[in-house]
């Protein structure tokens, strides 16, 4: 789904990934799930883009629902995935916490496991091979994506900079549809591991300039980060 000119969404307001186009070739950040690659090649296809244009993949973190098809374009195409050093382990399947899951209606959370079930979500396969980055990167990569540390969600959490294209990927430093709840709006994600951490590291995302902020999981938002902030604080304060 095209959000703009050289910025588009596979996936949907349950799980998203996305792409930043130029001449050069294709960014992608996150890697959904592990059906989504039906997706990205329909969505290359609409482009008349193929494959061997994409040169990157950046995860904002290594949680499952985000590196989806990333070892499997790695492993068939020899594309670099990148990950902070911090979510490296995890990205490989190493252990993660466990967090509350906190309020959830039955409805949405079978809605999000139905979804998750038709695109192979139960099917990780997880990384062999990273490359590591770490906060202030600005990679070699199509748009020139700077990384910008965000710990709480996850230790190796971060948003995505993109100011040639207008963009920053936020991943899950927060969302706008809760997955187990279906609530709409800014507020933060659930299943964090640190979520006073999140909260405070929103700050840093407040202070970019972009006009889309681009969660893994809601509606993309287009407006100030510093705006979709404010409203996430509201609603973490209720």
């Amino acid at each position: 789904m095209r959000l703009a000119p050289n910025l588009h969404r596979i996936g949907n307001d349950i799980v998203a990934a996305y792409l930043i186009t130029a001449p050069d070739g294709i960014t992608l950040v996150d890697a959904g799930l592990p059906g989504h690659w039906n997706d990205l090649r329909a969505e290359l296809a609409a482009l008349g883009r193929p494959m061997s244009d994409i040169k990157g993949i950046v995860l904002t973190h290594g949680d499952s629902d985000h590196i989806g098809f990333a070892e499997r374009l790695r492993r068939e195409l020899g594309i670099p995935v990148y990950v902070h050093g911090d979510d490296a382990d995890r990205a490989r399947g190493g252990d993660k916490p466990k967090t509350p899951m906190g309020p959830l209606r039955l409805g949405a959370l079978a809605g999000f496991f139905a979804y998750a079930l038709r695109k192979n979500g139960m099917r990780t396969r997880y990384l062999t091979e990273v490359v590591p980055v770490s906060d202030g990167a600005v990679l070699d990569l199509p748009g020139s994506p700077r990384v910008i540390g965000m710990p709480g969600h996850s230790p190796g959490s971060i948003v995505v900079h993109v100011p040639e294209v207008g963009a920053v990927f936020v991943g899950d430093a927060l969302t706008t549809r809760h997955v187990l709840t279906g609530r709409t709006g800014a507020q933060p994600a659930p299943f964090t591991d640190e979520p006073e951490r999140a909260l405070a590291s929103l700050d840093r995302l407040a202070a970019l300039d972009a006009d889309w902020v681009l969660p893994g999981h809601g509606t993309p938002w287009r407006g100030s980060p510093a705006d979709i902030v404010a409203q996430v604080r509201q609603a973490a304060a209720r």
